[in-house]
């Protein structure tokens, strides 16, 4: 099985606060990873180390190495925009463009530079039919997703990041925001979606992580605990600690 990033030592710093203590974990092709651990733990800071988003964090000091195809992403003069198109990001609310559904789902194609107006429709249509928000988008591509529902709005986004063809799509807490019918249907999207892309994704919801991650990482004050297969982790953790959280003990 290939892994398609590697994160090998990566310490964190906010000024003289350590925030993440050397952090080894690799992430397989065309899987989802679930990252979870308590509130604090390290899990967001983490998830956005992988597209450098903590770049514009004063006082801060990443050391360490993070691989994308076996290429460091905090090596000099990497072009942010070509990162971010291969390490897409889905935030905790839904952040649609306040314009059309069709404008935001070619917002990263037009940056790329992408002018072939049949290649844009093409790609919309292919990426919201793959984020399953097609049949309630396609005779409105034209209305401002902002007067979507929530769930539209959240699998508006996925499909935004999923039209520039990124090779690992991270998620932080893609559905905590929202009720448990959209949640249930993200989840069944991220599913179909698991053999084209790979996923990293941070929940605090466990029987989230159980049903749809492939892996799961569990982190505790800045520490990587244990990380395994998801049916390891949930049903034979090596640590006792990792069974307490995984139990409701704590956290």
């Amino acid at each position: 099985m290939k892994n398609i990033m590697e994160v090998k030592n990566v310490r964190l710093n906010y000024g003289d606060y350590e925030a993440l203590h050397g952090i080894n974990l690799a992430f397989p092709e065309q899987k989802l990873t679930a990252l979870i651990g308590p509130s604090g733990c390290g899990k967001s800071t983490l998830l956005r180390c992988l597209n450098r988003m903590n770049d514009d964090i004063d006082n801060i000091k990443i050391t360490g190495d993070i691989l994308l195809d076996g290429q460091d992403i905090y090596r000099p003069h990497l072009d942010l925009v070509e990162l971010r198109k291969n390490v897409g990001m889905v935030f905790q609310q839904p952040t649609p463009f306040p314009f059309s559904v069709f404008d935001n789902v070619a917002y990263g194609l037009k940056v790329a530079g992408v002018k072939d107006k049949e290649l844009i429709e093409q790609r919309v249509e292919e990426s919201l039919k793959q984020a399953a928000i097609w049949e309630e988008t396609k005779d409105s591509l034209n209305r401002n997703a902002q007067d979507f529902s929530g769930g539209q709005q959240q699998r508006i986004c996925i499909a935004r990041a999923l039209a520039v063809r990124p090779a690992v799509v991270l998620l932080d807490e893609p559905t905590s925001a929202l009720d448990p019918i959209s949640s249930s249907e993200i989840e069944e999207t991220l599913m179909g979606l698991k053999t084209k892309y790979t996923f990293i994704m941070v929940t605090h919801n466990l029987q989230q992580a159980s049903r749809v991650s492939d892996q799961v990482a569990f982190l505790m004050n800045g520490d990587l605990i244990e990380s395994g297969s998801t049916e390891e982790m949930f049903v034979a953790p090596k640590k006792e600690i990792t069974s307490n959280y995984l139990n409701g003990r704590f956290g």
